[in-house]
């Protein structure tokens, strides 16, 4: 049972480093230097976007940034996905740290969704949550659990 702990404790608490690179294609003002973060697996891309898009607006014109992407060796990463998964999928067997291409043009409508805001995110997990609970305990959890406790389950996900 020790082992289940230490395991559980490991994809809880693991981060993966990561190493955000302008895609060579953006017009920048200068050259841009890559940005390092160690990244929850637990988490969602979307929740680092705006440290990321902060690091490199430095060196980008206003009206060359859009809607911000993320890929990976050509494969654009689900904002919807948990960090760990993405990597676990497509990259495990890679050196680290994980590089990830940034992209503010050329949005691909047909293999990722829009996330215009934070609203976007909170919700899918809140949906995420209450799908799991409804499998697992038949929504009783969630029928239970009080609006001070659900916003307080929230706020732990996105801090």
């Amino acid at each position: 049972m020790t082992d289940d702990k230490d395991v559980l404790r490991d994809v809880w608490f693991g981060r993966i480093p990561t190493c955000f690179t302008l895609y060579q294609d953006e017009i920048t003002e200068r050259e841009a230097e890559p940005y390092y973060l160690l990244l929850p697996r637990v988490s969602y891309l979307t929740l680092v976007t705006d440290k990321v898009k902060k690091h490199f607006q430095k060196v980008m014109r206003q009206e060359d940034i859009s809607e911000i992407w993320f890929e990976y060796e050509g494969t654009p990463l689900k904002w919807h996905y948990p960090i760990g998964l993405l990597f676990d999928l497509l990259a495990s067997s890679s050196a680290l740290p994980w590089n990830i291409t940034v992209h503010f043009k050329s949005f691909p409508e047909k293999d990722l969704l829009h996330c215009p805001s934070k609203d976007v995110i909170e919700a899918h997990f809140m949906s995420c949550v209450k799908e799991a609970d409804a499998l697992k305990h038949k929504s009783q959890v969630i029928n239970e659990m009080q609006k001070k406790r659900s916003q307080a389950t929230l706020d732990g996900f996105t801090k």
